[in-house]
């Protein structure tokens, strides 16, 4: 009778994959688009996304996106409550933390313990507090004029594993192009807002094209909105009284 070596811990260790099983991260970007592309808005996708990744990526705590476009302010959101006073501390003074970085540098950015990294002192109380170690920025690059990040932060020092970070890079690669669809959406979706609302004003006012711009645009500086905000009640108003 032939005996079997029994396999030890280490070597056991040694055989696992150092990657996400091809099958189920399949499964796992697939839910991600069909999640995001079925979000009614933005700012609603970019909430799905905080919740997905946070739950996506074992051993999140929590996912931080930020976004920040050309002369706007940042736009933020995230999902799990511990670390969300590292990030109100961050992205308040919009001047410094790993997210922010990993935003401005383009690159991925990791702290295996944040309450004691150096680089950003200012974070280490509110991480120690919070119960916060590991941290990876993955950055988020959307062509349309806007650079961010998405944050992962780790209730475990030196996470996520190679097999995890490969996972939330795999996320945030997909993340880009599904927000640079929705930003296209958004676009698309304006631009037959302000025809719509050029419309209604040439129908009411019995003007040109030109003429109509001009009052929509008028219209806007006056009330201190952007034009398509306006657009979008001039046609509300036009639906009311039809």
């Amino acid at each position: 009778m032939v005996t079997r070596p029994r396999r030890t811990r280490s070597a056991a260790r040694t055989a696992e994959p150092l990657s996400p099983h091809p099958v189920e991260l399949a499964g796992l970007l697939h839910e991600l688009t069909a999640r995001l592309l079925s979000a009614d808005s933005f700012t609603q996708a970019l909430e799905r996304l905080a919740v997905f990744a946070a739950g996506g990526v074992p051993g999140a705590v929590r996912c931080s996106i930020v976004l920040i476009g050309e002369g706007g302010p940042l736009t933020h959101t995230g999902y799990g409550l511990p670390g969300a006073a590292v990030d109100e501390i961050q992205y308040a003074a919009g001047t410094t933390g790993p997210g922010l970085e990993s935003a401005r540098t383009r690159s991925m950015v990791t702290a295996p313990d944040l309450a004691t990294d150096a680089r950003w002192p200012e974070l280490a109380e509110a991480a120690a507090t919070e119960g916060i170690h590991a941290v990876v920025a993955i950055p988020l690059d959307l062509p349309r004029a806007e650079v961010g990040a998405l944050t992962l932060y780790f209730d475990t020092p030196n996470a996520p594993g190679a097999d995890h970070l490969l996972t939330a890079m795999a996320l945030a690669n997909q993340s880009e192009l599904l927000l640079d669809e929705l930003r296209r959406r958004d676009a698309r979706s304006a631009g037959a807002a302000v025809d719509r609302a050029i419309g209604v004003i040439i129908a009411q006012r019995g003007c040109g094209v030109q003429e109509a711009y001009d009052i929509l645009r008028d219209t806007a500086q006056r009330l201190g909105l952007d034009r398509h905000a306006v657009a979008d009640r001039l046609i509300a108003v036009a639906a009311r009284n039809a």
